[in-house]
């Protein structure tokens, strides 16, 4: 039973690691009630006393500290994600929940961590195939309704990682194997839990599988394996519906200090605004490469905002998991509070009406020097997309030094 709670903050990056001592490794798997569980490995470390824990997935580790305990219960709080786990020790790990805040709602499932190396409990035989590519992807919901993705994978052995990208972002970073004529990738990442399995086809160039997340959802999924395929994200991209091309708006900031973009300090710049929340794995994706970039550059006249969309219109609830947000990833250019929430079917009327609705979180306004809108775009391909990242970080750096340059 649990009798205290313990709050420890998940860290981005492996570098954030200290040399430690391993202590133990747990397989932790998230349970749903048609067996389709994401699983994913736990470290625990120990280092002068202190309590660590290190989820990996694929090549990006979760380093989670502060971790305070007492008997054999613990509360993990994870700051960005309105998430936490209630766990308490057992003969074999811990048995638990994992507890989340949605726009619907408090979502709870059953959380067990495992004394294991191994991230999948499955017979791992010889794959029959290599699945290392480029996959052209078709998902379909239980109403029907079918979405297109990019499955990017690479196979070393029976080793599996990737992930999926879409017009509005990417699945982030996906691990697990390929045991005959079939594979499992999962991933955890504190708001996100899913499962992918799938059959390869005896000419080795299709999938055919079942997507599993939270506590219900599931979704078939189809992929063919090709040479080269694009995605359109002109449908979710925002657009302005008439000759206005100049905005107006004015939000509180973290302080509950009013900002606007007719301020001084954007005046004659580059503004890249961002549409976020602190909800968004994506956007907190994007949020690290935007912040390193601002850092480097805003002496050159680029300035930055974004306007955050929480899952609540409570001011001290988003200003507190926005706070948390800034600093672990050291933004130094406002966060505005809009006090929509980002499934208000308006929220793009209440706060940016010259604009298409707002599809895709994370999105990006860009604003000329004169204050005009220069270009916009929706989604985000994280570091787990690999050359799509750096394409993104390529093209976005060549059209702000091409702005900059303007008179």
């Amino acid at each position: 039973m649990i009798k205290r709670y313990l709050f420890f903050s998940l860290i981005i990056f492996a570098f954030a690691c200290k040399s430690t001592t391993p202590e133990g490794s747990y397989r932790a798997v998230v349970k749903r009630d048609d067996g389709l569980n994401p699983s994913f490995i736990v470290n625990e470390k120990k280092e002068n006393g202190k309590r660590t824990w290190v989820i990996t997935n694929a090549d990006e580790q979760l380093v989670i500290e502060d971790i305070i305990e007492k008997g054999d219960s613990l509360l993990i709080n994870m700051p960005f994600f309105e998430a936490n786990l209630k766990l308490a020790k057992t003969s074999s790990g811990y048995l638990g929940v994992w507890i989340k805040e949605t726009s619907k709602g408090i979502q709870t499932m059953p959380i067990e961590l495992i004394s294991s190396t191994q991230r999948l409990d499955w017979k791992v035989q010889t794959p029959l195939h290599s699945i290392t590519g480029t996959w052209e992807t078709v998902f379909t919901n239980k109403e029907g309704r079918q979405s297109i993705a990019i499955g990017e994978f690479v196979q070393e052995g029976n080793k599996l990682k990737g992930t999926f990208l879409t017009t509005t972002g990417d699945y982030r970073f996906l691990e697990g194997e390929v045991s005959g004529d079939s594979l499992i990738l999962t991933t955890f990442d504190g708001t996100h839990a899913f499962f992918f399995s799938a059959t390869i086809n005896a000419a080795g160039n299709q999938l055919e599988g079942i997507f599993a997340s939270g506590p219900t959802s599931t979704q078939s999924w189809v992929a063919k394996k090709t040479e080269q395929v694009a995605l359109d994200g002109s449908n979710v991209e925002m657009k302005l519906k008439g000759v206005e091309n100049t905005l107006k708006f004015k939000f509180l900031n973290l302080d509950s200090q009013w900002v606007s973009i007719e301020d001084a300090r954007f005046k004659n710049k580059v503004v890249v605004i961002q549409i976020m929340g602190s909800w968004c794995p994506n956007c907190m994706d994007e949020t690290a490469y935007l912040s390193q970039y601002y850092a480097k550059n805003k002496d050159k006249g680029i300035e930055m905002i974004a306007l955050a969309y929480e899952y609540s219109e409570d001011f001290s609830r988003a200003r507190k998991n926005l706070s948390r947000f800034q600093k672990r990833f050291h933004v130094d250019y406002p966060i505005l509070i809009t006090g929509v929430t980002s499934s208000d079917s308006l929220k793009t009327e209440k706060t940016l009406p010259q604009f298409t609705p707002i599809v895709a979180f994370p999105s990006m306004i860009v604003l000329g020097r004169d204050g005009t809108v220069r270009k916009t775009h929706a989604g985000y391909d994280g570091p787990a997309t690999g050359e799509h990242h750096e394409k993104f970080k390529k093209e976005f750096e060549l059209m702000i030094e091409s702005l900059l340059k303007e008179d």
